[in-house]
């Protein structure tokens, strides 16, 4: 039987610059010229095409870190966030990928649940696997990362690190003016968890609107969120403790759109009807706020936009460029279904 030709034999690791270079009987600087594209009259093209070919049939894959390491690009950016699911972190995800894949960059994620362990760790981590930035969402910072970094709702100053925030008085302004246009000042207000980046800016600047307006915030009418949960069960769990009280309200000022879905299906479930009764006001305006029974009427944060205007800072300040410390992003009141005017009934309870 006629010999067949011997074919190289595939590795059964991943190929390094310094294995090409062997198999290649060549110097390791004369591969990493040619795969980088580097000027070198010295190197002929039939070699050139040899080390493209070899590269091409091992699957050779440069390493990042390697590259980050030598001071090269790496094209990778690193993104820190609380969770991956629906709502609030998967919009301003959304809105940075764009950005980030428009610009031919590639991205890890790491979720951290909060963990003041992991978000002081990772950092680092990613930093030592080649990211060249860093873009962190609803993540409080303690201290500078390694690389240049833009936060997305950070709202602490850390040095270094520049912030694309929502101009939360503005939003309570939009918010509770619409609730005391239509006759409201009986308000149950919903506070943010505490370790929720906009917990602390959105309340101050809801007391201070609050305050401006002739509106009490007694104690007693505060539905407290504290369960480190981002589903409906926040504001159903909140409203049933509130109704509990026995206290009356016309209508509930919610933290977010999932707890404002949350509390419309507990005060359903407590035989008063929205807006009828209790008019219920939202936050972000997510996706499913716009398709939700009633439509919930709710503050518009633009969440991709937030996310892109983020990436594009993030990009600029690698390469060099000085990005303003805070950037404001405009809210939106958007009406819908959920709020109407008090009832003249209610108004003389």
């Amino acid at each position: 039987m006629p010999k067949q030709p011997a074919t190289t034999p595939k590795p059964t690791r991943p190929v390094s610059l310094k294995m090409l270079a062997e198999h290649l009987d060549l110097s390791a600087a004369t591969v990493s010229f040619v795969l980088n594209n580097a000027p070198n009259r010295s190197i002929p093209e039939k070699t050139r095409q040899r080390v493209r070919d070899a590269a091409r049939e091992f699957g050779y894959q440069p390493s990042h870190a390697a590259r980050s390491l030598q001071g090269k690009r790496t094209q990778t950016i690193g993104i820190l966030l609380p969770e991956l699911g629906d709502g609030y972190h998967s919009q301003v995800l959304s809105g940075a990928a764009d950005m980030l894949m428009k610009e031919g960059f590639f991205f890890f994620t790491a979720h951290h649940r909060h963990r003041v362990d992991l978000v002081a760790e990772y950092p680092g981590l990613l930093h030592a696997r080649g990211v060249e930035g860093l873009l962190v969402i609803d993540t409080h910072l303690e201290n500078s990362p390694p690389c240049p970094t833009v936060a997305v709702a950070g709202h602490t100053a850390v040095p270094g690190v520049a912030n694309v925030v929502l101009d939360h008085e503005r939003a309570a302004e939009l918010a509770l003016g619409h609730l005391y246009r239509l006759g409201h000042r009986r308000i149950a207000y919903m506070r943010g968890q505490l370790f929720s980046s906009d917990s602390r800016s959105r309340w101050r600047s809801t007391l201070h609107v609050a305050r401006s307006l002739g509106l009490e915030v007694p104690p007693e009418m505060v539905i407290r969120l504290d369960k480190d949960s981002h589903s409906s069960d926040l504001g159903y769990i909140g409203i049933q403790q509130l109704l509990m009280r026995r206290k009356d309200f016309t209508a509930v000022l919610c933290f977010n759109d999932v707890a404002a879905i949350g509390t419309v299906r507990g005060l359903h479930d407590a035989g008063l009807r929205v807006p009828n009764d209790v008019s219920v006001m939202g936050f972000d305006d997510i996706p499913a706020a716009e398709y939700y029974t009633p439509r919930l009427t709710t503050i518009r944060q633009p969440l991709q936009q937030m996310g892109n205007v983020a990436a594009s800072l993030l990009l600029k300040k690698i390469g060099g460029a000085k990005v303003p410390e805070i950037s404001r992003i405009e809210p939106e009141l958007v009406v819908r279904e959920s709020t109407a005017r008090v009832r003249t009934s209610r108004l003389r309870d």
